[in-house]
């Protein structure tokens, strides 16, 4: 057979097989270079592929994203899926300090900042183009309630842009129209020892 020809049944096998791989992806999923080699016997090959022909949008090393699309271009990927995946791990807290701005004590800042509470990572670590905190915390809930964000403002007073003598006053006085019982338990198990000084005389019956 002509080299031409070779090379052209060479390419089809090949664009087969991106083919193949792409027909088990799913849009809006987010996908490690491992989840993507069970389908691929030559999967960084296969995802170059899949990259420059924007099926699949680089996030991070070894991180991918099969986009969904809207009027409006791709969306972007779903944060709590994007940071399972990069950590590997289900158990994590997503939050930011403009969180604190929903307690009603004072922060108005906003800030360009999510922070990752989980067991694995410490660091800056940039996903799909947004700067994601990471703090390897021992204890965190899976949810933010308005208890544990009153408890990791004060954790966090030094690192606000507010006056944070006046934001203090204001928590103390939150602290009086809260359930004290709910939030004694989440200073005991999320507070700094900074932080439990502070306010457990205002928790006192």
């Amino acid at each position: 057979m002509h080299p031409f020809m070779l090379h052209l049944q060479y390419k089809g096998k090949a664009m087969s097989k991106v083919t193949e791989l792409k027909n088990h992806l799913k849009r809006g999923e987010v996908y490690r270079r491992s989840d993507l080699a069970q389908w691929s016997k030559a999967v960084d090959r296969h995802v170059v592929t899949l990259v420059k022909n924007g099926t699949l949008q680089k996030l991070s090393t070894g991180l991918y994203y099969y986009p969904n699309t809207s009027l409006f271009g791709n969306t972007p990927p779903d944060e709590a899926k994007l940071v399972r995946n990069f950590l590997k791990d289900d158990y994590f807290l997503v939050t930011s300090p403009n969180d604190y701005n929903s307690l009603g004590v004072g922060t108005t800042q906003l800030y360009n900042k999510q922070v990752v509470y989980n067991h694995k990572r410490h660091g800056d670590f940039k996903l799909g183009g947004k700067t994601f905190t990471f703090l390897a915390k021992h204890r965190f809930p899976k949810k933010a309630t308005p208890e544990f964000l009153l408890v990791d403002l004060v954790n966090n007073l030094g690192k606000i842009a507010e006056d944070a003598e006046l934001v203090l006053k204001n928590v103390l006085a939150k602290v009086k129209t809260m359930d004290h019982k709910k939030l004694k338990r989440t200073l005991k198990e999320f507070g700094s020892a900074h932080t439990k000084s502070l306010l457990t005389p205002h928790l006192q019956d």
